[in-house]
């Protein structure tokens, strides 16, 4: 399927025909056939809940979680299902233990929330967050294995490095990053928020001590599905925000770690139920499979930054290998009087965000980055986008953009 005919595979979704939507990266968006899916178990849990929760779900469970191993190159028995991915970097950051003067290494690429555990812990625990300063634009991989290294220091015990950026959309070396950082004795957890169903994965291979994705993003689960993957040799530190009965309450032949996180309390787990049929799903949507909709997600994304980049008159901001179904593209420095109170601002750059809603109907995020004034546009590329949605974004920038000049 060309990126020229999203339209035809948008029936897909229950989007807003309305809007032109073009942040799949933000919340992801369901498909009509994980949802009807996700409605089928939640029928089972309520026809009989007992019944449900002490004897079908576990093993829809072990099903679902060994279908995700496989996508991920993974051992099942190494992956929990969470949440999202904040919940799984707050599961390793609190789980471990500090001493005061420790160094947690990230980058100004984190994710906002995620960073946020860094420095709730290190100013709990007397420890320290290090922030390693990252350019963008970017010129090529080894800059951010460079600046990762050079902050680097006898104190660092734990790095978290995102796979692909949040804010920026660049996907990291994560490989060599990892390879490097803990040849030095540091482990690393990756936030791989962004990365399952956009770029091949082989967590096996990539041997980080720590790995957590979203599966409702790229993967199209239902929101409430994400996973951690932690490594056998650490798996008996980390624990689960919630403790219950699987401290003490035991399946034969499972490790705790599956026990502790498989039952954290009542909850509904058909999210996670699910993940099954949203990566049946993935396979399935286009000719050629899940890694065909990775390469047709990826040159639409790689076709829309080129058409913004000509409507700016900018460079593209980092090489094409470092693109997945994410991109960023800088824009001019917000006006001063737009500049937000960053005490209280929730949105960097909230009026030219509600001029594409209100006056063209689009759904992109302006994040202010790395701070007021600085921001960028970030667009996603999934199914059911298509060329002329980002044609539409390049001219309204051009116009509001303009406008905000005074010319």
């Amino acid at each position: 399927m060309p990126p020229e005919n999203g339209h035809l595979l948008a029936a897909h979704w229950r989007l807003d025909p309305a809007i032109t939507f073009l942040n799949h990266g933000s919340f992801g968006a369901c498909p009509k056939v994980v949802l009807e899916a996700q409605q089928h178990y939640r029928d089972m849990l309520e026809a009989e809940p007992v019944r449900f929760f002490t004897r079908e779900a576990q093993p829809l469970m072990d099903k679902a979680r060994a279908e995700l191993a496989l996508l991920l190159g993974a051992d099942s028995n190494d992956l929990a299902f969470v949440n999202n991915a904040t919940t799984g970097v707050n599961c390793v950051v609190r789980s471990l233990r500090w001493e005061k003067g420790d160094e947690i290494l990230t980058t100004d690429h984190a994710y906002n929330a995620c960073r946020n555990v860094l420095v709730y812990v290190a100013q709990r625990e007397g420890a320290k967050v290090v922030t390693a300063a990252v350019p963008f634009p970017l010129r090529s991989p080894d800059e951010v294995l460079d600046a990762i290294l050079r902050c680097v220091s006898p104190r660092t015990k734990l790095a978290l490095i995102d796979h692909v950026t949040s804010p920026t959309g660049v996907i990291f070396p994560i490989e060599a990053i990892v390879r490097e950082l803990q040849s030095r004795g540091i482990d690393v957890l990756v936030d791989g928020a962004h990365a399952p169903g956009m770029v091949p994965l082989d967590l096996k291979s990539l041997n980080a001590a720590y790995y957590t994705g979203n599966c409702h993003k790229w993967l199209c689960a239902p929101k409430g599905a994400a996973f951690l993957h932690v490594r056998p040799d650490r798996q008996e530190a980390i624990v689960p925000m919630t403790i219950s009965h699987g401290l003490n309450t035991r399946y034969q032949g499972r490790s705790l770690f599956r026990d502790l996180f498989d039952w954290t309390g009542t909850q509904d787990v058909t999210p996670w139920l699910a993940v099954t049929d949203a990566i049946e799903f993935v396979k399935t949507i286009v000719p050629g499979g899940a890694g065909a909709l990775m390469n047709r997600n990826r040159e639409l994304a790689l076709r829309a930054r080129a058409i913004l980049c000509a409507a700016l008159e900018v460079n593209a901001p980092c090489p094409a290998s470092m693109i997945g179904s994410l991109a960023s593209v800088p824009l001019p420095d917000m006006p001063k009087e737009n500049v937000p109170d960053w005490s209280t601002a929730v949105s960097p750059s909230q009026s030219l965000n509600v001029a594409l809603m209100e006056r063209y109907r689009i759904e992109v995020p302006i994040p202010g980055w790395p701070r007021g004034p600085k921001r960028l546009v970030r667009i996603s590329a999934q199914a059911y986008n298509e060329v002329s949605e980002y044609e539409a974004l390049a001219a309204a920038l051009r116009v509001l953009l303009a406008a905000e000049a005074g010319r």
